[in-house]
C-alpha cells in the first residue's frame, strides 16, 4: 500500500478545470519533487491533497483512507501538513506563536518547541519578534517549524525556495535529511528544477494542469524534462 495515491483527480475554481486526471503515488520515506511552469497547476495539486481545494471522496487516499473531501483540519490530523507558498505567518502573531499555532491538532510525534529551535538556531533569539518583522529566511523557518509542529508523516513544501538567498535556500535544503530522519515523507513543489532533481527520489513534471513525465532523476535527461515543461 503506498503512503499516497491519487487516482484520476480533477479539481475546479468554479467554472475553470485547473486539474486533469492527475494519478500519482508515494510511497513512505520517499522525496517526490513537481516541478512545471507557473500555471502547470502544482500548488493546487498540494492544495487538493491538504482539503483546500474540493476533490471527489475516491481521488485522494493516505495510508489506505480515502481523503477525498475531507477538510484542511481533519487531514492535519491524519498527518500531512504543508509549507505553503509565500510563507503565511499569522501577521499578529510572534515566532513562537506561530510555532504553537502548528501543534493545534495535538497530534503526538518527535517535534515540539524545543526540537524546532535546535532544528532552526536562528529562531531562538526571535522567538518574541512578530512574524512581520521577520526576513524571508526566517519567516520560512518559522512556517516549516509550524508544520513541523503538527507532527506530520507526509509534509508538503510549495515553492521551498521561491524569493530567498541562496545561502538561505542552500541552509534549508540542509535541513531536509534531518526532518526525514524522523520518519517524515517530504512532497516538494520546486521551482529551481537542479535543486528539485538533486533532492528527489522521484520527479514528477505537471504540463496545463495534467502529467506530461515521471521517472527517476536520474534517468530523465534534459531534453524530456524540458519538452516535459514546456511542450514540445
Amino acid at each position: 500500500m503506498s503512503l499516497l495515491e491519487v487516482n484520476n483527480l480533477s479539481a475546479f475554481y468554479g467554472d475553470f478545470q485547473a486539474l486533469f486526471n492527475i494519478d500519482f503515488t508515494m510511497e513512505e520515506g520517499e522525496t517526490l519533487a513537481v516541478i512545471g511552469a507557473n500555471g502547470a497547476g502544482k500548488s493546487t495539486f498540494l492544495k487538493t491533497i491538504t482539503g483546500l481545494v474540493d476533490t471527489e471522496v475516491d481521488d485522494l487516499n493516505y495510508n489506505g483512507v480515502s481523503i477525498g473531501g475531507l477538510s484542511a483540519a481533519d487531514i492535519v490530523g491524519l498527518g500531512i501538513a504543508m509549507v505553503p507558498e509565500g510563507r503565511r505567518l499569522f501577521p499578529s502573531l510572534n515566532v513562537e506563536e506561530n510555532l504553537l499555532m502548528g501543534g493545534y491538532k495535538g497530534r503526538q510525534g518527535h517535534w515540539t518547541l524545543d526540537r524546532i529551535y535546535e532544528l532552526f538556531p536562528a529562531l531562538v533569539e526571535r522567538r518574541t519578534v512578530p512574524g512581520t518583522a521577520l526576513s524571508g529566511g526566517e519567516q520560512q523557518m518559522t512556517a516549516i517549524g509550524r508544520a513541523l509542529m503538527a507532527n506530520p508523516d507526509l509534509l508538503l513544501f510549495d515553492e521551498l525556495s521561491l524569493g530567498l538567498a541562496p545561502i538561505i535556500i542552500k541552509n534549508i535544503y540542509e535541513t531536509l535529511p534531518k526532518i526525514k530522519s524522523e520518519g517524515v515523507s517530504v512532497l516538494l513543489v520546486e521551482q529551481d528544477i537542479n535543486q528539485a532533481l538533486s533532492v528527489s527520489d522521484r520527479v514528477y513534471c505537471f504540463q496545463e494542469g495534467r502529467v506530461s513525465l515521471n521517472g527517476l532523476p536520474n534517468t530523465l535527461s534534459r531534453e524530456q524534462i524540458s519538452a516535459a515543461y514546456f511542450g514540445s
